[in-house]
């Protein structure tokens, strides 16, 4: 439940601590006092979209804190131990700062958070229903959000969610897919001729670096011969004449000359190892000239090659060298290509398959909501019968269609209907009640549900609108039958409300220096007999107002 509030320049709020209590408190207060400034503040403390504007005139930043026991409360226990932000003493402080730059500072137990898991765990804290609410009762999404909350039944929506999203990412997934397929279908076909022209060329990896070498050599075959014969004469094959023969005899002549000095010895070694690899390299050099090739066919069948590779290099705006690797490129594209149709196939499928299993879960909802709109027809016909509404009638309808295009929140199409007078057939709510009927039928289905949730805190802003009189008695009876069990914060002008509390504040206004300031303080009995009367006869209260007040507080036991 919701302990204490604390809030700091927010509105023509200086600064404001509020502490709560357990049971209904009914919020009243002068007109254009800023009754609403509270909820206004808390709403931004549990996430709501910061606003500059909401900075008090004069100040830096606008600053709330507040403070809740969590002890009964798993959900958002669970919630602070997974983000490992739990406290030993199960309080759990939210504070959240906004500044002048726009920025906003959100704290959950002193640590820094982001607004959206603010918002999060504040859905598990408290429960707000605004003074608009009745309008939001003729949106379809917001009545099948009410059946489903009185329902109770979250594990059928998570699966219909879950089941839908896998449905949806499939489907995303297949019309990504057509979308390629259609726009490569001219592609794949350039691809095909493309891979099938090389693959009948067929060039190895390295297999250019090799036949252009091969080129050269083969052009080149009568100048290699006639060089490495004319070289090999010059040699070893002139007698003595060669540089192989004059060679070892200078060899002979230092191992003679070496009997004189025995230095000559290293020359003549030197000399002689020479000798030796010189006739190694006449020997080699004899072995590839006979070997040389001259072939003129070999020759033409490797410049056709080098010249189909030239063309093919040119056509594909590349460097010959990087051929067979562009040939690899292709093919894989290519097969990319034909691995989507594959895709494409098993996809349709899994999307089969899918939707069979979402169309099983969203059933399961169906009948589920269909069983709780059975019983939430009568409990909020009997809440219409007590509000005034004697002859009121209520009825879900809900429309299954198999053929409709799914959704996460299931296959149903849901309307409200309501009959206010003896023999009016039902219709849609938005066609049969008045203002004043929409605000009862929705405070009726807000106490419904809120029976059912498991929100520790229940805060009503205003939302007896358009109600007075008996209705107006039977409203706060409820509410505070609603406290009994849950801490309900009721923002009202009703003094039949407003009794029905089981503690009371009083927010008033004040102008000090220029500036407005706005104050919120408990009452005490006689304090609420006052505030009591001045609801009950305006700014004049008298001593018949004041017995009635006080009878109105006699009968709520208040």
């Amino acid at each position: 439940m919701l302990l204490s509030l604390q809030i700091k320049n927010f509105a023509i709020v200086n600064e404001l601590t509020i502490d709560w209590r357990s049971g209904m408190t009914a919020i009243t207060g002068e007109t254009g006092a800023g009754k609403s400034i509270a909820i206004d503040a808390l709403s931004l403390c549990l996430g709501e979209r910061a606003d500059v504007a909401s900075i008090r005139p004069g100040a830096a930043k606008a600053e709330i804190t507040a403070q809740f026991d969590i002890r009964q409360l798993p959900n958002a226990q669970q919630f602070l131990n997974d983000l490992m932000l739990d406290d030993e003493e199960q309080n759990c402080i939210l504070r959240r700062v906004v500044m002048q730059n726009g920025r906003s500072k959100s704290f959950i137990n002193g640590n820094s958070v982001t607004a959206a898991q603010l918002k999060e765990l504040g859905q598990r804290l408290i429960a707000i229903h605004g003074q608009h609410a009745h309008q939001l009762l003729l949106k379809p999404e917001h009545q099948l959000g009410l059946l489903d909350a009185y329902a109770g039944h979250d594990t059928l929506l998570h699966a219909v969610r879950a089941q839908y999203q896998h449905y949806h990412t499939l489907q995303k997934e297949h019309a990504e897919l057509i979308k390629q397929q259609q726009a490569q279908a001219a592609k794949k076909q350039l691809l095909e001729y493309q891979v099938q022209e090389l693959d009948e060329f067929a060039l190895e990896e390295g297999e250019y670096e090799q036949i252009e070498t091969e080129h050269t050599r083969l052009s080149h075959s009568q100048t290699l011969a006639e060089s490495c014969q004319r070289e090999l004469m010059c040699l070893s094959e002139q007698d003595d004449q060669t540089v192989l023969g004059q060679l070892q005899h200078s060899v002979q002549t230092f191992i003679e000359l070496s009997n004189y000095d025995p230095k000559l010895q290293e020359i003549s070694q030197l000399l002689g190892e020479a000798a030796v690899q010189l006739e190694e390299g006449c020997r080699e050099l004899r072995a590839y000239g006979e070997n040389i090739e001259q072939d003129p066919e070999r020759l033409q069948a490797v410049e056709d090659r080098l010249a189909q590779a030239m063309t093919l290099s040119r056509k594909h705006q590349i460097s010959p060298e990087l051929l067979h690797q562009h040939h690899q490129q292709l093919h894989e594209e290519l097969a990319s290509i034909c691995s989507n149709n594959e895709r494409i196939e098993d996809l349709q499928h899994e999307i089969a398959e899918a939707l069979h299993a979402y169309q099983i879960s969203a059933a399961q909802l169906s009948e589920s909501r269909a069983q709780a709109a059975l019983t939430l027809n009568d409990l909020i016909s009997e809440s219409m019968h007590e509000l005034s509404m004697e002859n009121g009638q209520f009825a879900i309808e809900l429309n299954q269609h198999e053929d409709r295009r799914p959704n996460e929140l299931g296959m149903d199409k849901i309307e409200f209907l309501v009959s206010t007078n003896p023999g009016q057939p039902l219709q849609a709510l938005a066609k049969v009640a008045s203002g004043g009927e929409l605000s009862r039928i929705s405070l009726a289905i807000q106490v419904i549900i809120a029976n059912r949730v498991t929100t520790p805190t229940l805060i009503f802003d205003e939302v007896d609108v358009g109600i007075s009189g008996p209705t107006a008695s039977q409203v706060g009876k409820q509410l505070r039958q609603l406290g009994n069990s849950t801490q309900v914060i009721c923002v009202t002008h009703l003094p039949q409300v407003a009794c029905s509390g089981h503690h009371q504040f009083f927010v008033s206004k004040r102008v000090e220096g220029g500036e407005t300031f706005t104050s919120m303080l408990p009452l005490v009995q006689e304090q609420r007999v006052d505030e009591i009367a001045r609801l009950l006869g305006g700014d004049k209260v008298s001593s018949t107002t004041r017995a009635s007040a006080k009878e109105l507080l006699e009968v709520q036991g208040a």
